[in-house]
């Protein structure tokens, strides 16, 4: 792909940036945060290379399976729920409302539920706990998009297909649905992150589970290995950003016409 001059630009700022970002870090952690723990850039690096790729494939497989899994129920019932909202308005506040119980109901007291009510998982297996948080974590913030996606269709489009004789059904499957995909796209972009943060801290909650990243974070904060911690920070967020931008350019080859492009 031909880069353009202003996305040249933009690519040129974000790297500079993070370079100014990772020397910022660099000096408060040799300086004035020296006596809290702070590792270094090199520190960091120097414990991914001493754990090795190995180590960080076998607990992110682990996780993002259950994120995925998560994922996929979640955003199945929330576009269900969203298209029950188009197809039969009056129960619109009933499930809108149980889309922002989702999204409020607190994860502290939540896990420990579910926990409860799920098999403990077997040595090297997934947790259902992390499971379903991943599939809650992403419930609110799809309906809302799906729906505001929906509703964002044409209005003389919608006229058309019922001067026809068209139904509503006919309306969502022939304008609203084909309208919607920029936005729902941009929705699920959103919803994976989320997934994966559910899944992290349903693993974090399930002191059953023996690998995973939640274990992980669980045992490196207990013998304070900072860089540990550091490190998988650091791979979450690559995690959750290529799983952002690898939707982003789903979303970008199925919709081109939202970029003007024909």
């Amino acid at each position: 792909m031909r880069l353009s001059r202003e996305r040249l630009h933009t690519i040129g700022v974000g790297v500079l940036g993070i370079v100014l970002l990772v020397a910022l870090w660099w000096l408060a952690a040799t300086t004035f945060l020296a006596g809290h723990q702070i590792p270094t850039p090199v520190d960091v690096f120097d414990k991914f290379h001493e754990r090795g790729f190995a180590y960080y494939r076998k607990i992110f497989s682990v996780t993002l399976r259950e994120a995925a899994k998560g994922y996929l129920y979640g955003v199945g019932i929330a576009l269900v729920l969203a298209v029950f909202v188009m197809l039969v308005p009056r129960i619109a506040p009933v499930i809108m409302q149980f889309a922002v119980i989702t999204y409020c109901l607190p994860i502290v007291v939540l896990a420990p539920i579910l926990i409860v009510v799920n098999d403990i998982p077997v040595e090297g297996g997934t947790s259902s706990t992390a499971t379903d948080l991943a599939a809650i974590s992403v419930i609110f913030t799809t309906v809302v998009g799906a729906v505001l996606g929906f509703r964002s269709a044409d209005q003389t489009s919608l006229d058309v297909v019922q001067v026809y004789g068209g139904s509503r059904l006919q309306q969502f499957t022939r304008v609203r649905l084909i309208a919607s995909l920029p936005a729902l796209f941009t929705t699920l972009q959103i919803a994976a992150p989320a997934a994966f943060l559910g899944a992290l801290l349903g693993e974090y909650f399930d002191k059953h589970l023996v690998i995973g990243v939640g274990p992980s974070l669980y045992l490196a904060q207990n013998n304070r290995e900072t860089a540990l911690v550091w490190t998988l920070g650091f791979s979450c967020a690559i995690v959750s950003g290529l799983a952002y931008f690898i939707i982003g350019l789903m979303g970008r080859a199925i919709t081109p016409w939202a970029k003007g492009t024909p």
